[in-house]
């Protein structure tokens, strides 16, 4: 019985045909996110974006399973300061206002993960691929 629940456990952390958009505002934590958190979360598909530019044409370009705004991002928007890497149409944005962005080209079923806390970001992230469309 403990083998089986340990199986299931295995099987609901696969998550390789599920893709994760990240925006975040520092290059050097992305890069290291888009290294460390795919084995910790089932192995999606990462793909770290750290100004607007990049992360909007990101997001039109195709489906995503989950949409990631990193802590740096959630303590700037939350200290009412410009999020790093925005552009002249983003300029003033809230993360309400990205949230707003990403439903209207992904759909309302897109799961949105966002902390100003680094400590929850893994398993919100668990928690949202589970729940998450497959991308791949």
């Amino acid at each position: 019985m403990i083998k089986e629940r340990h199986e299931s456990a295995a099987e609901s952390m696969e998550h390789s045909s599920k893709s994760i958009l990240a925006r975040g505002c520092d290059p050097t934590a992305s890069a290291l996110a888009t290294k460390a958190l795919p084995p910790l979360l089932g192995n999606p598909e990462y793909v770290a974006t750290t100004n607007d530019a990049d992360f909007i044409e990101k997001l039109k370009s195709r489906d995503w399973s989950v949409v990631y705004f990193a802590p740096g991002a959630c303590r700037y928007s939350a200290a009412k300061r410009p999020i790093p890497g925005r552009n002249n149409q983003t300029d003033g944005w809230t993360l309400a206002d990205y949230r707003e962005l990403v439903q209207q080209h992904q759909g309302e079923a897109i799961e949105i993960v966002e902390s100003p806390l680094e400590r929850e970001s893994l398993e919100l992230l668990r928690r949202a691929l589970t729940r998450a469309r497959a991308t791949n």
